[in-house]
């Protein structure tokens, strides 16, 4: 018995998705990837680790804290009984800013780096 064919004679068709190789990343994978980048990064630079959460959400929410002014690109949630501190980085607002994926990688350092000086009560620029 040969190939089992359509009902135009064409054949099988090939597989319905793509196989997964590592060029085949979305944004937000690539996005997730920086993020723990420029973690990695904060850690070494500070000599140990982080001890918080970090998340990446697409956008701030629409009620921004009463310090902050213009669209938030991060933002620090302190530690709370049992919960440990969570830094939290808002994809969109930081993606719209930067040219290129350097840039972007810059940008998302920034945004880590004051949130985690702010934790600790040390300058940002000490960790840039």
């Amino acid at each position: 018995m040969g190939r089992r064919r359509d009902r135009r004679g064409h054949g099988m068709r090939g597989p319905l998705a793509w196989p997964p190789v590592p060029v085949m990343t979305t944004r937000r994978a690539d996005f997730d990837e920086l993020v723990l980048d420029a973690a990695e990064e904060l850690e070494r630079r500070l000599g140990h680790e982080l001890g918080l959460e970090l998340a990446v959400e697409e956008v701030p929410p629409s009620d921004p804290a009463p310090w902050e002014h213009g669209v938030a690109l991060g933002r620090l949630f302190p530690a709370e009984r049992a919960l440990p501190a969570r830094l939290v980085v808002y994809r969109r607002p930081i993606t719209q800013r930067a040219a290129d994926r350097t840039e972007l990688a810059g940008i998302v350092y920034e945004v880590m780096a004051e949130q985690v000086a702010r934790m600790l009560g040390r300058d940002p620029d000490d960790l840039a």
